[in-house]
């Protein structure tokens, strides 16, 4: 690939209307293995939008085996040039501001979550750091159409553990301070860019939401104070219970600002979708599940009211509050149905016109599809696949299942079978994700390709205190680390090895996060489960875990002490909960991987579990990547570990 284009592929879901199998797969027993530089490398395409003035194309690719910004005519694809030059761990979040001139990206330094906003001026092709500070971790809070030289930028400046609000003007590169933060966690904007309030946690862990009223309500009241609240000075708009702290959140304004849309599980199960009428008060019900949470909520680019909410079920739930929005999903619908694609529909509507959609299409059985919708017509034109050497090969698809917990509660998961095998006493991998505070969705995974395309099947737990199955199951999960969180695990081993499809003498356990948590845990606490361990960035002591971390992630300490433990009335439990306590008891090999410049779990807590385990003489590996902080992003590193995965599962539990 050179840098001055990229060629862009033809339409693999239009190859073959009769839903055959696609070229290059193989039938069932002679599956080829997918090279990891294809499913840990850099995808050939991604994160593709259309320019405000819907003019240009924009998307991610390699740009000499980095990640990087191509922007093409919109017409014209295949005349995409390369407009950054990163040469580090590549970008991944970008956009391009409604002076139709401005990119901005945020880069931070070998993973060490120091953001810094990057401009570039697509006219003059000149590039900037807009945030060159040192230590400072930058986040991009607001930026719309209606104030389109103006970025606002959260910058921990002054305090290291706070964010203020800061407006970067785009034509003089000039930074003001907007707003000092009184203790917010998070921020909460209008469309007018006026700061109207934030969030901030609560000694129990709940929340308090803070918001002003309208601008007009404001100046009758003549306040002479600063346009927002202060967390210790007037009562909260909203107070929000500890068992509704993950649910609850304003999610956005009206283009009025007169009106706010909340998401709350205050008094009921799932979190649900309101209008609220700030000056009043007054609530009015648009979307509810009795069991699901809201997962998204999509809101008209002009007016800013919600169009549709999607709900977290095994699959999406779409639930229309606009007819005309309903149409026009039903007619992208239709036109991938011709083309025999079923899966989960995202649209992306960054064309101020609203005429020009991206929309991407997640399978779960191949690459991510990604396609251009004209609204004026109903015509959907495909770009290109997120990696398109997958075309090749013959994917595995996620499936839901379900089952019962020791203790009676339904418990939902997804397992990836390898391709052509059959489902009778296959070896397995318990995928944990991390978080805890999420879940696993139907999605192109590629940990769980890996795996079954190697001949494993792929056991993916939304275990007790996962999201998006209301707030009972998620606080089911508090201060379970370690407890009732990981036995949902070892039940869901012992429901498929039950219904014949996994061997129990073959099943092993890894994770990132708090998955390399379970992972370690796995192997410390129930060694007879697993075969083997691979723990990626997880922690071994809790008692450390919760003492460390970045200064800003501070403000969530009370949280973390809610759900995961108090040092101060909590420590025997969290110690007995910590795999390093139990280190004689690990009798299964161990895989222990760490990015060194990790904040959120710190390189010591990968450290003293293998120096531990070094001292029994335990069977044992450790990587650690200088250059990496949580998780893996550069391609090499991946691919390195992957590797190293590969080859400790063959020679473990193969």
């Amino acid at each position: 690939m050179t840098t001055d284009s990229v060629p862009l592929e033809s339409d693999p879901s239009g190859s073959d209307p009769s839903g055959s199998e696609p070229p290059g797969s193989e039938p069932p027993g002679s599956v080829p293995l997918i090279p990891h530089s294809v499913l840990f490398g850099n995808p050939t395409y991604l994160v593709p939008e259309i320019s405000p003035d819907g003019t240009r194309l924009l998307y991610l690719a390699p740009d000499e085996g980095v990640l990087n910004v191509w922007t093409a005519p919109v017409d014209r694809p295949q005349e995409a040039t390369v407009v950054t030059h990163d040469r580090g761990r590549g970008i991944r979040t970008y956009g391009l501001c409604h002076d139709d001139r401005t990119l901005f990206y945020l880069r931070d330094e070998n993973g060490d979550e120091s953001w810094r906003v990057h401009l570039v001026d697509l006219v003059s092709g000149e590039e900037r750091c807009a945030t060159p500070f040192d230590g400072v971790q930058a986040r991009v809070l607001a930026h719309n159409r209606w104030h389109p030289t103006t970025l606002l930028i959260g910058l921990n400046r002054n305090r290291p553990q706070l964010h203020d609000v800061y407006a970067l003007d785009l034509v003089t590169g000039g930074l003001t301070e907007v707003a000092e933060n009184p203790g917010y966690l998070s921020w909460i904007i209008d469309t007018d860019l006026r700061v109207r309030g934030g969030t901030a946690m609560k000694p129990d862990g709940g929340v308090a939401v803070f918001l002003d009223p309208p601008q007009e309500q404001e100046q009758e009241q003549e306040q002479e104070q600063e346009r927002h609240p202060e967390p210790d000075g007037a009562p909260p708009w909203l107070d929000v219970p500890y068992e509704d702290a993950v649910g609850t959140r304003v999610i956005g304004f009206s283009r009025d600002g007169a009106t706010c849309y909340l998401l709350s599980s205050i008094g009921a199960n799932a979190s649900r979708l309101f209008e609220v009428d700030v000056a009043t008060g007054r609530r009015t019900l648009l979307a509810e599940d009795p069991v699901h949470d809201v997962k998204q909520v999509e809101m008209d680019p002009v007016t800013r009211r919600p169009q549709a909410v999607l709900f977290a079920k095994d699959r999406d739930e779409r639930v229309f509050l606009d007819e005309e929005f309903g149409k026009d999903i039903g007619r992208i619908r239709g036109e991938l149905a011709l083309r025999s694609v079923d899966g989960e529909l995202y649209v992306d509507r960054t064309d101020r016109s609203g005429r020009l959609w991206t929309v991407s299409v997640v399978t779960g059985a191949g690459p991510v599809l990604y396609y251009v919708y004209d609204r004026s017509d109903g015509t959907l034109r495909y770009l290109f696949s997120h990696q398109t050497e997958l075309e090749r090969y013959r994917l595995a698809r996620m499936e839901p299942f379900e089952f019962s917990a020791r203790d009676g509660i339904t418990v939902h998961g997804y397992v990836t079978w390898p391709p052509g095998a059959v489902r009778r006493g296959l070896p397995a991998v318990v995928n944990v994700h991390g978080g805890p505070w999420a879940r696993h969705t139907f999605a192109f995974d590629e940990e769980a390709q890996l795996l079954a395309n190697r001949g494993y099947a792929c056991v993916q737990v939304n275990f007790r205190g996962s999201t998006g199955y209301g707030k009972h199951f998620r606080n089911l999960g508090a201060k379970q680390w370690g407890a009732a969180m990981q036995t949902d695990l070892l039940d869901a081993v012992g429901h498929l090895v039950a219904g014949g499809g996994i061997d129990a003498s073959r099943v092993a356990i890894m994770g990132c996060s708090y998955g390399g948590y379970a992972a370690l845990v796995g192997a410390a606490f129930t060694p007879d489960v697993f075969t083997c361990a691979i723990d990626l960035c997880g922690p071994s002591n809790l008692l450390t875990m919760l003492a460390a971390g970045a200064p800003y992630r501070t403000p969530l300490r009370s949280f973390m002490y809610a759900h995961v433990g108090d040092p101060q009335t909590e420590r025997d439990m969290l110690w007995e909960r910590s795999p390093l306590s139990r280190v004689d008891d690990i009798r299964i090999p161990v895989l222990v991987v760490q990015g060194a410049n990790d904040v959120r779990v710190p390189q010591e807590e990968a450290e003293q579990i293998v120096a531990a385990l070094a001292a029994k003489g335990l069977a044992h590996e450790y990587l650690l990547f200088p250059d990496e902080g949580h998780g893996l992003a550069r391609p090499a590193n991946r691919q390195t570990y992957y590797a190293a995965v590969e080859r400790f599962l063959a020679e473990h539990l193969a």
